[in-house]
């Protein structure tokens, strides 16, 4: 009995251990206060990085600079239409490997926020909706129609089944605590009425009968029935509160800045509004905000929509698009975080007391009874800094701000006040050439000779391609006579073609005619334009351009793309001649795609030519090819396209997404934080080509003769392309004595009383692989000027430079203290002083 009873043991335990986290009994539930884990209140930080936006090399660096930001939780949308490209055939691999990303957060030791959607919107084609749903017979996308359902069922049981089975949800001891359905529906709720509403309460209720142990939340939907939770999205969300007062007050995104489109500007947004927007959430009772987006990425291949969304997604986000850190947003909002953290148990276990501190100053005070205290004072005056009085002490308030004091005492950071460095990021050329430049001509003369299908009129153009490509042709012919009076010295006729989106160029009897384009916000364009016509038989071919589907609207699915509308000749003897009505021939895409020419494998399979001439000749509608090595280092790559037009680029076969050097049109001017943000606010770019650099991810390239292929619609001069290499060249640092940050606020050991410690401190650090080479500026006193464009004040101490050089150069990094002792004596009594540093990073001499 018992050597069985051993036995019966060693079995138990064997079968405990493999079964591993199944048996881990966790939890995630909520109340009016926070998000609730194991049993503990959470104040949680996110942000959000997409999957598809970068490659899977990228992704355990980037989590762990949010980790290291002090984040909680990765956000990420699911996105049906890459990983079901045709219904029941799955996609989960590379960029797409979902489960992966998921494990290396869990690795990281953070949170997951599943936003499975299925709808994402995201400036994603089609918003994230695979475009074979639109052709399911009977469906109407997100109402109460029966084939949509089915289908938004089957896909989001699909993706929960595999968490589950992956032991991923916090419930199985994996790191998902959170699951988004549906997204932003609120707006189309109340458009579409009773089917709105019965939709909304059909997919809360089939996602919580799912079973995944872990909260649903409906963002910007304030319908959300129970249980699920709704959330706030947008530049502010302090007014926002949630629909049930047992729920707790949640932003999903926290919008870092904004998306970038062709023909416009960049959008940035200061890191001071930024982070006086998630203080003014905060103190108003929200435990958790998601910053949409903390990598913004890439929109590689034709995963961009809108349309005319670029292929960066930059966002302005704290890690910009290659991965690099952007300073100082990313360090402010560090320091931010560490500052939410000091004062979270208060947060979480008490209601803000509110006391007016003048016309537009206040203090949040969260004071549970138990010793514990924390204090938010506000200044929402946009012009003045403001001196308060608060527990009978005096506060300086900069405008637009909010101090945070984790013992409603010592002030320890001012969202206005940036005491972490600043980088400058530059691209630099890199050593890699391209070699033999060689082109092939998209034959425009042989397009009829195998059209798709013919048919009479006009046809929709996503109804033809099925977006298996941006192109599509339509093709025509008509007769002219030889007794046309523009035959003999008139004025020539005139084209009229109407189209819904979003390109299109001209050609008549092969010859280039023209280009048109619309807009994001106003799809619809005319070309019109002089045509050469002769006597006989004239052919039309017009090669209409999608540039993303829709990703949103009420039933964006029906919304028209093509030449649709008339298409008519004036200026003839007989007057106008409508085309419109009669044959057409379709082509769908392009010859070389239909052979697949980007392929490594494939590209030989056409006559390339290699001319010298070529590059000066700038024809339209060209396929370009060369070669060339992988650059040294590893510092970021992109293509420098500002030579080109349009097109789209591919490097061994894989799509880096489509490039255009459209000029940006807005209202550029200088920049201030103070103020309500909004997207037009903050613009820079104008006049310049919205986008130029194009990522090229390291891990898409082999030590040499890497195959890059690309498609040019209008003509450039491809000799000029250029592979730049993206790096740190040099980071800045700017404080003020006197002004400790939250990294100077500790807490000891035997008392657990905090205590500040008044001698301020910056932090200067390179890039990884980096070191400090030289200081190009350093001064303790009264400097002025920002980053890259320091000067000294009239207090200056003189051996600022070479106490600061003897501290750093060589070093990675190094922390500086801002004081007078830290320099010898003090170069002005009586004077606040600062202390000013630029220093030059390069890479690391092994």
């Amino acid at each position: 009995m018992e050597t069985n009873s051993v036995s019966s043991l060693v079995i138990f335990l064997f079968i405990f251990l493999a079964m591993g986290s199944q048996f881990v009994n966790c939890s995630v539930t909520y109340d009016k206060k926070a998000i609730i884990i194991n049993g503990q209140r959470r104040i949680l930080l996110s942000g959000s990085i997409h999957y598809p936006r970068s490659t899977p090399e990228m992704w355990e660096d980037l989590i762990l600079k949010a980790k290291n930001a002090g984040l909680d939780v990765i956000d990420t949308y699911v996105f049906w239409n890459v990983h079901e490209p045709s219904p029941g055939n799955y996609n989960f691999e590379g960029r797409y490997d979902l489960v992966r990303f998921i494990k290396t957060v869990k690795k990281q030791g953070l949170y997951v926020h599943l936003r499975i959607g299925p709808y994402v919107c995201a400036e994603w084609n089609f918003g994230g909706f695979p475009v074979w749903l639109k052709y399911v017979p009977g469906i109407s996308f997100r109402t109460d129609n029966e084939p949509f359902k089915a289908a938004m069922q089957q896909f989001t049981q699909k993706i929960v089944g595999m968490m589950k089975s992956e032991n991923l949800f916090e419930s199985q001891g994996g790191p998902i605590i959170l699951s988004q359905i549906e997204n932003e529906y609120g707006a189309q709720r109340r458009a579409l009425g009773a089917a709105g509403e019965s939709y909304m309460n059909w997919a809360a209720k089939m996602a919580v009968g799912l079973d995944t142990g872990v909260p649903w939340i409906m963002c910007k939907d304030d319908g959300a029935p129970d249980p699920v939770i709704n959330a706030c999205n947008g530049f502010y969300c302090d007014t926002f509160s949630p629909n049930k007062p047992y729920k707790p007050t949640m932003w999903t995104e926290a919008w870092s800045g904004w998306f970038t489109e062709f023909g416009g500007t960049i959008r940035q947004r200061p890191v001071q509004d930024l982070a006086f927007a998630v203080a003014r959430f905060i103190r108003k009772g929200g435990s958790f905000v998601n910053y949409y987006m903390f990598h913004g990425g890439t929109n590689f291949g034709r995963t961009a929509g809108g349309p005319f969304v670029t292929t960066s997604y930059d966002y302005d986000a704290p890690i910009d698009e290659y991965g690099l850190i952007r300073e100082p947003k990313y360090g402010h909002l560090k320091e931010l975080h560490k500052a939410i953290k000091l004062c979270e148990h208060a947060l979480v276990s008490s209601d803000p007391t509110v006391t007016s501190l003048g016309k537009f100053q206040q203090a949040h005070v969260f004071s549970p009874g138990d010793g514990t205290c924390a204090s938010f004072l506000s200044n929402f005056d946009s012009k003045s800094a403001v001196k308060v009085v608060y527990n009978n002490m005096h506060y300086n308030l900069p405008p637009w701000s909010i101090s945070i004091l984790p013992d409603c005492r010592n002030v320890i950071f001012n969202t206005a006040k940036i005491g972490t460095q600043t980088s400058q990021i530059q691209m630099l050329p890199s050593n890699s050439q391209f070699q033999s430049w060689e082109t092939y001509n998209e034959d425009v003369s042989s397009l009829e000779v195998s059209p798709t299908f013919q048919a009479i009129g006009l046809f929709e153009q996503l109804n033809v391609t099925r977006d298996i490509s941006d192109y599509l042709w339509y093709i025509t012919s008509f007769d002219i006579g030889s007794s046309e009076s523009f035959l003999r010295g008139g004025q020539k006729p005139t084209l009229t073609v109407n189209s819904r989106g979003h390109a299109l160029h001209v050609f008549i009897n092969g010859q280039f005619a023209g280009s048109a384009y619309g807009t994001r916000e106003n799809t619809r364009f005319t070309f019109t334009g002089p045509v050469n016509l002769q006597v006989g038989t004239n052919k039309i071919s017009i090669l209409s351009i999608a540039m993303g589907l829709p990703n949103n609207g009420v039933h964006f699915e029906n919304w028209n793309v093509g030449i649709q509308g008339l298409v008519e000749l004036n200026g003839l003897d007989q007057g106008k001649r409508d085309l419109s009505r009669q044959t057409w021939s379709y082509k769908v895409g392009l010859k070389g795609e239909a052979i697949n020419l980007v392929s490594p494998e494939k590209v030989s399979s056409v006559e390339w030519v290699q001319n010298q001439a070529f590059t000066q000749s700038q024809q339209p509608l060209r396929w370009y090819k060369a070669y060339f090595d992988a650059p040294n280092g590893d510092d970021p790559l992109a293509l420098d396209m500002r030579s080109m037009g349009k097109g789209q680029v591919w490097i061994n076969g894989q799509s880096i997404g489509r490039y255009w050097m459209a000029i940006a049109n807005g209202s550029c001017g200088v920049c201030h934080y103070v103020g309500a943000y909004r997207a037009p606010k903050c613009q820079v770019g104008c006049g310049q080509p919205t986008q130029i650099w194009y990522h090229v991810p390291r891990a898409w390239l082999q030590p040499t003769r890497n195959l890059i292929v690309f498609f040019e619609e209008l003509g450039g001069d491809a000799s000029k392309i250029s592979l730049v290499k993206r790096t740190t060249t040099s980071v800045c640092a700017n404080a003020f004595e006197h002004h400790p940050t939250v990294s100077n606020y500790k807490t000891e050991s035997s008392t657990s009383e905090p205590k500040m410690l008044r001698q301020a401190k910056v932090h200067i650090r390179c890039a990884p692989g980096q070191t400090i080479s030289t200081i190009k500026f350093a001064s303790f006193g009264t400097p002025k000027g920002t980053c890259g464009n320091f000067q000294q004040g009239i207090c200056h101490a003189q051996n600022s430079h070479a106490i600061i050089e003897k501290m750093c150069v060589g070093k990675e990094s190094c922390k500086l203290a801002v004081s007078n002792s830290y320099f010898g004596s003090d170069p002005c009594p009586n004077t606040l002083k600062k202390l000013s540093v630029e220093a030059i990073c390069s890479a690391k001499i092994n």
